[in-house]
């Protein structure tokens, strides 16, 4: 049975009830429990899916290393491996327009973004990664001893994927698309709220001609199956995009097992504005970066800091931007931004910004969701007075909101950007070059936009610092997240 067995509406229970993925074959969970998958945007069930246990992690972990220790996937040329990579990516463009409409109704995204960023997105990484996968090249060093000694690469063995509800689809896809061009196998549980896209994944890579067994997809509850895959003796690799808190878990458990772990965690990023920036194109950019996803990105530019002389300018310009913004209905093409992923998160959202009120901050703009309203709407709100002690300025808040203050110096700025246990991304609008590589030298995160935000593709790497995470995906870096290095030497004398 596949997933497009029926219809193309998630609303019409376009998965199949109860279904896992392992080793090429759609199967029930092993206890046979589901759970509801719920649409942010109306608090309603859209469907269920597996329920899985630790019994069938145990099985997905052992259909992944079957399938690599078979060389079916990781013994094949990388030419074959790119060319089966590039006809997933032929396969989703295809399919886009029925994937954008699961991830849009899954993770509450407007039809638009869930279109044109994540799926394609999506066909990026396999596009990119496909073409890599042929240039896995080894090298001939020169020793002065009278051998022959060289370095190959190779892929590690099974890698477990966890990713995040904010991008399902992406944050799934800049995992799998690298480990498969190395040659590795790979199990990946998507996150509790939105599985859905990880199952369609499932159908695209097995009818593009991947093996049996080197794709595996396990949906269930994180915190009844996350140890055991992660410490499970037979996984070689764990990727992990989530919260700080549960990326130091994770760490923890697989290096008991002295397991490797790429993490790409939580962020508090700034967003520095000087006054020799456009300010009309700062204030956009300032924008973007608050309520893309509806604040849930990790790269969020949640913290605005404005130069003296144009602070009170820029509050003043704040509230009709952000009035413009269209947001609300995810079947409009044209809408910005959607609910947050679920009850839990706007209720987490909403006490923040409440907190930071309490606090002394002043509501520049936002911060009164309409009880009425179905489904986890928070509107896009802007916090000024603040301090950094503030809640929503300490915290990572994971919603549509910016909370902004003055400063007079670089040397100012760039110390209270700094000043946050996170590192993940910076931003530097000016209208001076040389004082954008200057101060962005300086910022101590992965990734810094000079003159916009958010500006991503599959060739440029990300990734954090500090408690933000390590390791890169995207790039040869993330490529290399999923090799290791073998030397050999040929004695010649004798």
């Amino acid at each position: 049975m596949t997933v497009t067995d029926t219809t193309p509406h998630v609303g019409e229970n376009l998965f199949p009830t109860g279904q896992l993925f392992i080793a090429g074959h759609w199967r029930a969970a092993s206890g046979g429990g589901l759970m509801a998958v719920e649409a942010p945007a109306t608090g309603e069930r859209l469907t269920d899916v597996a329920r899985a246990t630790t019994a069938d992690v145990d099985a997905a972990v052992a259909a992944a290393r079957t399938a690599f220790d078979s060389g079916v996937w990781s013994g094949l040329p990388g030419r074959e491996r790119a060319r089966i990579l590039l006809e997933v990516a032929r396969l989703i463009r295809e399919r886009s327009e029925q994937l954008g409409q699961i991830e849009s109704q899954d993770a509450g995204k407007p039809i638009g973004m869930a279109t044109n960023v994540d799926v394609n997105g999506a066909i990026g990484a396999f596009e990119y990664y496909g073409m890599l996968a042929q240039q896995i090249d080894g090298s001939v060093r020169e020793t002065p001893g009278n051998v022959h000694a060289y370095v190959q690469r190779e892929p590690l063995g099974v890698v477990a994927a966890i990713t995040p509800f904010n991008f399902p689809l992406i944050l799934s896809t800049s995992k799998i698309a690298p480990a498969l061009a190395a040659g590795n196998s790979v199990v990946l549980k998507p996150a509790d709220d939105t599985p859905l896209s990880s199952l369609m994944l499932a159908e695209i890579l097995q009818e593009a001609g991947i093996p049996d067994g080197v794709f595996n997809v396990i949906t269930g509850v994180g915190s009844e199956l996350g140890d055991r895959l992660v410490g499970h003796p037979e996984v070689d690799k764990v990727a992990f995009t989530g919260s700080t808190e549960v990326g130091a878990h994770v760490a923890g458990h697989a290096g008991k097992n002295l397991r490797p772990v790429v993490s790409e965690l939580g962020g508090n990023s700034a967003n520095i504005l000087f006054a020799d920036a456009d300010l009309d194109r700062a204030i956009n950019t300032a924008i973007e970066a608050f309520v893309f996803n509806a604040g849930q990105f990790c790269m969020a530019g949640s913290r605005l800091y404005v130069e003296r002389p144009v602070y009170e300018r820029v509050l003043e310009q704040l509230p009709q931007a952000v009035a413009n913004i269209p947001w609300g209905d995810i079947t409009r093409p044209e809408s910005v931004f959607g609910p947050l992923i679920s009850r839990k998160q706007f209720d987490r959202v909403a006490r923040l910004v409440s907190e930071t009120v309490a606090a002394g901050a002043r509501v520049i703009v936002g911060g009164n969701p309409d009880p009425d309203r179905p489904g986890y709407f928070y509107p896009a709100t802007v916090l000024a007075d603040v301090r950094e002690d503030h809640p929503a300025v300490a915290r990572e808040v994971f919603g549509p909101v910016l909370t902004v203050q003055p400063f007079d110096t670089e040397e100012e700025v760039i110390e209270a950007a700094n000043g946050t246990a996170y590192g993940l991304a910076g931003g530097v609008q000016t209208g001076n070059t040389a004082k954008g590589h200057r101060v962005s030298s300086r910022l101590k995160a992965g990734i810094v936009w000079i003159n916009g935000w958010g500006l991503m593709d599959p060739a440029v790497p990300f990734g954090g610092v500090k408690a933000s995470g390590w390791g890169r995906e995207n790039g040869p870096e993330g490529l290399n997240e999923y090799l290791q290095t073998k030397s050999i030497v040929l004695n010649l004398e004798g």
